[in-house]
């Protein structure tokens, strides 16, 4: 089946409204009607070859959040009429000890089928995303939304964003009685700032603007650090349980591993252009902190994610916007110009 959509022929175009295929579904695939679809800075990255290996025609979008209108008749989870997400995943190879766990971000088999740009049998040979009107998905990767149909729009970065954040803080367990940080106040650190406060812990913000203050606090953040001021960073020395660090630009971990207990560990989920400085090994060692990575998280933590969002009434700061105009979204987004993540009304294919 053919569906409308919007996509990049190639890194120095603008993207563009296209017709693409969709396969017919098997006896375990859903298909969904999308009706939002979250911008995510992998999507400009991937468009514009910023990444390696990108695929053309490169349709982008894994925060997708929609309605069944039809199951294979093996899908035993979803019925036509439900209201369902899909995230940076379609498949993986199911077999492996990371599948067998629920982690399926980790696949050593095949590696994870991402939602676009993934290799798959389908036309044209590799994956494409939410900027569409429609997707067919196995049944194994897609979500279940229990959000209430008011908040939808609001509720699609968590596909990417939310659980990119909710993985590590549950991960190092983040809760009552722990000190979290979150660096950066953007589309991940928002949803940081917000997923750790409903998870009852102390949520301290770095930002390097005092202007973003009263937005960190009005996110749920209980302090708020600015990170250039060596006296408010002194303060806070030696006294963190973990810290996650969303920022995607090369910059000095010394700075944030310092502040963190004996055994607390710093979280990079922003990965940069460049590698970061070497840290500082003996801040590490006198300590016992660590400093680890984070990718996204699997189904069953996903769903898990999703779940507890709607439990805390905890959604995205989003601005609504046309898919014609995501361009001039993406270079907004370049410029940090959002509050604080995109969303396509995907309503707009149709104009």
């Amino acid at each position: 089946m053919t569906t409308n959509a919007y996509g990049a022929t190639a890194a120095d175009v603008p993207l563009e409204a296209m017709t693409i295929v969709r396969r017919d579904p098997d006896a375990h695939d859903v298909v969904i009607d999308i009706a939002y679809c979250g911008v995510c800075h992998s999507d400009l990255h991937q468009v514009r070859s910023e990444w390696d290996g990108t695929l053309y025609p490169c349709v982008p979008g894994h925060e997708i959040v929609g309605y069944v209108t039809a199951i294979g008749d093996g899908v035993t989870n979803f019925m036509v009429g439900d209201t369902v997400g899909v995230g940076c995943m379609v498949d993986s190879c199911q077999s492996c000890p990371s599948c067998n766990e629920g982690l399926e971000q980790y696949c050593t088999g095949t590696g994870f089928v991402g939602t676009y740009n993934g290799a798959t049998q389908d036309v044209p040979g590799h994956t494409l995303g939410g900027y569409s009107q429609s997707i067919v998905v196995s049944e194994k990767f897609v979500l279940k939304i229990n959000h209430p149909a008011d908040q939808l729009a609001a509720v699609a970065p968590l596909l990417c964003a939310g659980i990119t954040t909710y993985s590590p803080l549950r991960h190092w367990n983040a809760g009552p009685g722990k000190k979290i940080g979150v660096v950066g106040i953007g589309g991940l650190g928002h949803m940081g700032i917000k997923i750790a406060h409903a998870m009852g812990a102390h949520v301290v913000a770095f930002t390097t603007s005092e202007n973003k203050r009263d937005d960190a606090i009005a996110l749920g953040a209980d302090e708020v650090v600015v990170s250039r001021d060596e006296r408010q960073m002194t303060a806070h020395g030696g006294s963190f349980d973990m810290i996650l660090n969303t920022v995607a630009a090369s910059h000095d971990l010394d700075a944030f591993s310092a502040l963190l207990k004996r055994d607390g560990t710093l979280v990079l989920v922003g990965v940069p252009e460049h590698p970061h400085p070497s840290p500082n090994v003996g801040n590490l060692i006198f300590k016992r902190r660590a400093i680890a990575g984070s990718l996204i998280g699997g189904i069953a933590e996903t769903q898990e994610m999703l779940d507890f969002c709607a439990e805390h009434d905890v959604v995205a700061d989003i601005e609504m916007i046309r898919i014609q105009d995501i361009d001039a979204a993406y270079d907004r987004m370049q410029k940090g110009d959002v509050k604080y993540r995109f969303v396509i009304d995907n309503a707009t294919l149709s104009a």
